[in-house]
């Protein structure tokens, strides 16, 4: 897993390295900028000009130190030191001398007034101003000069963080005073912001680069944020046993279709199966028998009484995990089902789709979902059941804390999907592409997740893997048709080669 911090926890990070590994503050930083200038160089051209700006603190120390190594290295470097105060941290002071002791340097330290260069698409700006410390939004010179680059042609690539972004909570700053990178080169660890999709057109494209930080204090300090890794998943497959049977992985149902929506269905229980499930019984209204026992003769089928959309399930003793909601309907006879569903079992389920929605009309069935269940809304799903949020830092906020006070998994669906778990603990998927925005992805990830419940997964572990699991298949299914010709079951019929590839 790689731990994602907050702002003030890096800084004891640096600290404790400096102390303990031990390294003075300049040479961390000469490490940062020795291995930022590596990336820079594997991506960039010598033939391009580039223009740095640096800031007063210790990423302008970075960015400085950058400067000659780049300038060393065979570039054309501009770089202007930002110092209205006339007040230079004492990393950023060494490297100014540093770099002014250098030949043939273009070097200007700007105090008051400031004559900006002309940048144009050629060009590429090195963004040192400020780092990952700021906490109130930039006014005054620095958001002039950000807005400055910003609506220039370059190509703008940030060291550790966008200036003017706050690591995590953005709600109070200015968007017109945070630089638009195309690239942001981050040091140890994903910024929280990164993750969330309002951050986008400030971060572009980001790489974490790894600077060594003592491995001790990394182990050591705890953190509720963390990006999943193939590694981690595939830590949570076992191979099969040669003796196994199909009752060994358990025996899922599947509550979902009503009219005109028996496709949910379909993607739904084909996923269970192809996620390792030994058997699937489907419950469904009558309407969909025909349609289900063609099209996918794998699995059981239980029928509904009515004709149309679902009213009641009998027995649910049978089943070791039950997941319900795709392609379900809003029937009030439906919503009356799932009542009485939630009422009759302890056992963790799956809920998604339609199921969230009749939760959503009638908010006393939160008190009744069984501890460790998994809830699978996309953002507007979230919204409906838990309050509007202003942005999905908000809205990640709430969703941590309504998965401890009901006790439930939430997955967050989206680009970096979060599963908010009943510990407090909040994990972020680190694969799957935009081409799984299509109808039908969600019901395929409520397939995986029921499947790997029935196998006996742990509700924590089937909705961590399975999102996982999901993503891998969709990145698959890219590789196969691209991501703008992708259906939902296309990421089905990769399930198989994603187990291949993370075991």
């Amino acid at each position: 897993m790689i731990k994602i911090f907050s702002t003030d926890k890096v800084r004891e990070l640096d600290k404790y390295t400096i102390q303990n590994e031990p390294i003075s503050s300049v040479d961390l930083v000469e490490r940062a900028a020795t291995i930022f200038t590596s990336e820079f160089c594997r991506r960039y051209t010598k033939q391009t000009r580039i223009i740095v700006f640096a800031g007063q603190g210790n990423n302008g120390a970075d960015a400085l130190a950058v400067a000659r190594m780049l300038t060393d290295a065979g570039y054309r470097v501009e770089t202007y030191l930002f110092n209205p105060t006339m007040r230079l941290s004492d990393d950023c002071e060494q490297n100014k001398q540093r770099l002014l002791g250098m030949e043939k340097i273009e070097f200007t330290e700007v105090v008051d007034d400031f004559v900006p260069p002309e940048l144009d698409e050629r060009d590429i700006v090195i963004d040192g101003l400020f780092g990952s410390g700021l906490n109130r939004p930039l006014t005054g010179g620095f958001a002039a000069m950000v807005k400055y680059i910003n609506q220039s042609d370059a190509t703008i690539v940030s060291i550790d963080i966008p200036s003017g972004l706050f690591g995590e909570d953005n709600r109070k700053n200015d968007p017109e005073s945070i630089i638009r990178a195309n690239l942001t080169l981050t040091f140890g660890f994903p910024k929280l912001a990164f993750l969330l999709p309002e951050n986008a057109e400030y971060v572009g494209e980001w790489k974490v680069l790894d600077i060594l930080l003592h491995p001790d204090i990394i182990a050591n300090t705890p953190t509720q944020f963390t990006q999943i890794t193939e590694e981690d998943v595939a830590a949570v497959f076992q191979p099969r046993k040669r003796f196994s049977h199909k009752g060994t992985f358990g025996h899922a149902l599947l509550i979902a279709g009503s009219r005109g929506k028996m496709g949910a269905t379909l993607l739904s229980a084909r996923a269970c199966l192809r996620s390792g499930a030994g058997l699937l019984t489907v419950h469904i209204p009558q309407r969909g028998e025909q349609i289900l026992q063609t099209a996918f003769p794998e699995a059981m089928v239980d029928l509904d009484p009515n004709q149309e959309h679902f009213t009641f399930v009998s027995d649910i003793k049978p089943y070791s995990a039950i997941g319900i909601g795709p392609g379900l309907g809003k029937h009030a006879d439906s919503a009356k089902a799932l009542e009485h569903l939630l009422q009759a079992t302890d056992k963790p389920l799956v809920l998604d789709a339609d199921a969230l929605n009749l939760i959503a009309a009638n908010k006393d069935l939160l008190k009744r979902i069984p501890p460790r269940s998994i809830l699978t809304p996309h953002p507007k799903e979230f919204d409906r059941i838990a309050g509007e949020s202003k942005n999905s830092y908000e809205r990640l906020m709430k969703a941590q804390a309504f998965a401890t006070e009901h006790q439930v998994c939430i997955i967050l669906k989206g680009a970096y999907t979060a599963t908010c778990t009943a510990t407090g603990n909040v994990y972020f998927n680190s694969c799957g592409n935009p081409g799984m925005a299509t109808a039908g992805s969600g019901d395929v990830l409520t397939g995986i997740i029921l499947g790997l419940l029935a196998q006996g997964f742990e509700p924590e572990t089937a909705a961590v893997a399975g999102v996982f699991l999901h993503g891998t298949a969709g990145d698959l299914a890219a590789v196969y048709r691209s991501e703008e010709s992708m259906i939902a079951s296309d990421i089905t019929d990769m399930i198989g080669k994603a187990f291949k590839q993370i075991k």
